[in-house]
C-alpha cells in the first residue's frame, strides 16, 4: 500500500503542469516564482517593460538585462536580477531561460523546462524584426502560452520599410505645407520605431515627457536613438511650426496639444487596420503599425514551436483558439490581466469591430 501511495505521488508529480493561472498571475508552484504577476509576489520574472505586464510591489524582479533599465525607470529601485538571452538559470530545479520576443526593447519570451517538460511563455511579441526589438526566437516546447491581441485574419501587417516610408512621405508633405506633424505613439516600443523613421526626413524632433523619459533611459543604457528635443512650457511656437513631434495616445485631444500652429494628427496603432477608426477617432492619417504579430505571424509562432497545447491569454481568445483546434492544435482561453499596453488603450470591443469573422473563410 505504502508503495502504491509513493508510486501515486510521483504520478501526480510529473502531471502538475509547469504553470498554473492563479488570481496574482502565471505561477511556476515547482519553481515557486511567478511570470508577469499583476499581484505583488516573492519573485516575479518579466518578459518586458510594458505596465499591463511589469507591475509594482514585487520583492525581487528576473528580466533581460535590456528591460532592467526600463523596469527602474517605472517602477524604481528594487531587488533586479538580469539575464542574456539563451543563458540558463535554475529555480527549485527548473531549468529558465529568456529569448527574443521581438516586440519591444529587452522583450523576452521565457522557457521553462522541468523532468523534460518545456513550457515557454510568449508575453508579447511580434515575429517581424523592426531593427530595434530583435528578432523572434521560435523555442520548440510542449505547451505554448500566446497573446492574440490581433487574432483575426483582417489583421495582416505591411512590411516595417513600407510603414516607415508612408510615414516620411506624409511628415514631408505636412512640412511642405508648414504644418506641424503631430504623431502618436506608446513611449516605450513604437515611439522609438517611429523616431527611427522620421530622423530619415527631419532633424527637428519633439518629443512628449513621458516619451523623452524612455528615450533618455535608453541612450543611457548605450543604444543609439537619434536626437530629440523635448517640448516644455518654454518651447516656443514659432519653434514647433513645421516640426515633427511624437506623442503618446493620451496627449491627443488634451489641453497640451494646444500648443501646436496648425497641427495635423497621425497615430500609430494596429488598430488602424480597421477601415473607419482613424475617422472615428477624429485624426489626420492612420498607421498601420503595431509591436504585435499579426494574423500570419500568430501562426507562424505557434506551429514553429512545435506545441502539441497552447493556452491564449488575450485579444481575441476565443477566436484564434477555435481556429487552432480546427488545426489539430489543443488549444484554450485563458483569463489573465494583460492587453491594455501599447495599442492605445484600445480593446477589440472598443476598436470599431462589430463582427468577429470565421477564420476558416477568411485564411
Amino acid at each position: 500500500m505504502a508503495e502504491f501511495f509513493l508510486l501515486s505521488a510521483i504520478a501526480n508529480e510529473l502531471l502538475m503542469p509547469l504553470i498554473e493561472f492563479s488570481d496574482k498571475g502565471l505561477c511556476c508552484p515547482q519553481g515557486q516564482f511567478y511570470i508577469d504577476p499583476w499581484k505583488p509576489v516573492d519573485k516575479a520574472l518579466i518578459t518586458h517593460g510594458h505596465s499591463d505586464h511589469a507591475r509594482w510591489g514585487s520583492q525581487s524582479y528576473l528580466c533581460h538585462r535590456y528591460t532592467k533599465p526600463i523596469l527602474q525607470l517605472r517602477l524604481g529601485d528594487n531587488a533586479y536580477q538580469t539575464v542574456e538571452w539563451g543563458e540558463t538559470i535554475f529555480m527549485n530545479g527548473v531549468k529558465i531561460s529568456f529569448h527574443p520576443a521581438g516586440h519591444v526593447i529587452g522583450s523576452s519570451q521565457i522557457r521553462l523546462e522541468y523532468k523534460g517538460e518545456v513550457w515557454v511563455v510568449s508575453g508579447d511579441y511580434k515575429v517581424v524584426n523592426d531593427g530595434l526589438s530583435g528578432q523572434f526566437e521560435a523555442v520548440p516546447c510542449n505547451t505554448f502560452i500566446t497573446e492574440s491581441t490581433f487574432g483575426l485574419p483582417i489583421y495582416k501587417w505591411k512590411s516595417p520599410e513600407q510603414i516607415n516610408k508612408d510615414i516620411q512621405i506624409w511628415i514631408q508633405k505636412n512640412t511642405a505645407d508648414k504644418k506641424t506633424s503631430v504623431i502618436t505613439a506608446y513611449s516605450l516600443g513604437k515611439a522609438q520605431r517611429v523616431i527611427q523613421a522620421i530622423a530619415e526626413v527631419t532633424e527637428k524632433i519633439y518629443v512628449h515627457g513621458a516619451i523623452f523619459n524612455i528615450h533618455e533611459t535608453l541612450v543611457k543604457a548605450g543604444w543609439k536613438l537619434p536626437q530629440v528635443h523635448r517640448i516644455t512650457h518654454d518651447t516656443a511656437k514659432v519653434e514647433l511650426a513645421g516640426s515633427v513631434v511624437v506623442a503618446p495616445p493620451s496627449a491627443d485631444g488634451s489641453s497640451w496639444m494646444k500648443r501646436f500652429p496648425d497641427p495635423v494628427v497621425g497615430v500609430c496603432s494596429g488598430w488602424m487596420q480597421v477601415r473607419g477608426n482613424a475617422r472615428r477617432r477624429n485624426v489626420d492619417a492612420g498607421f498601420v503599425m503595431s509591436d504585435h504579430a499579426d494574423w500570419p505571424g500568430l501562426l507562424q509562432a505557434v506551429k514553429a514551436t512545435g506545441a502539441e497545447k497552447v493556452f491564449v491569454t488575450h485579444g481575441f481568445q476565443a477566436t484564434f483558439s477555435r481556429y487552432l483546434n480546427e488545426l489539430g492544435i489543443e488549444a484554450g482561453e485563458v483569463k489573465t490581466e494583460y492587453g491594455n499596453d501599447e495599442e492605445e488603450g484600445l480593446t477589440p470591443s472598443t476598436a470599431g469591430i462589430e463582427d468577429v469573422e470565421n477564420p476558416a473563410e477568411n485564411e
